[in-house]
């Protein structure tokens, strides 16, 4: 006894072979609580746009929250923008000028 296996599009419910889909992740939506996937075809997505110059920033203050701004809006935050960026900490690691026991 076999068994086949048969990939299907989540939008259109054609079927294929693994090699003909991709893999779509939505990691935020605001009808979503966590992250979901489905698998599409690269024809049914075509479509979608890239909306550009992107910034993602997480803003931290007791709670997180994930904002979503376009390049040009982000750069008017500081005429120095791209100084603050070069000279900014990493996320691994001690912060600049951090001494324990100080």
């Amino acid at each position: 006894m076999a068994f086949k296996s048969v990939r299907v599009s989540d939008i259109s419910g054609v079927e294929g072979v693994d090699e003909d889909f991709v893999t779509v992740i939505v990691r935020k939506h605001p009808k979503l609580e966590e992250p979901v996937q489905f698998d599409a075809l690269p024809d049914e997505i075509k479509s979608l746009k890239s909306a550009g110059d992107l910034v993602v920033l997480e803003i931290k203050n007791g709670e997180t929250k994930q904002v979503v701004v376009t390049l040009a809006e982000f750069n008017k935050i500081a005429p120095n923008i791209d100084a603050i960026l070069e000279n900014a900490d990493g996320l691994k690691g001690r912060r600049k000028g951090f001494r324990p026991g100080q």
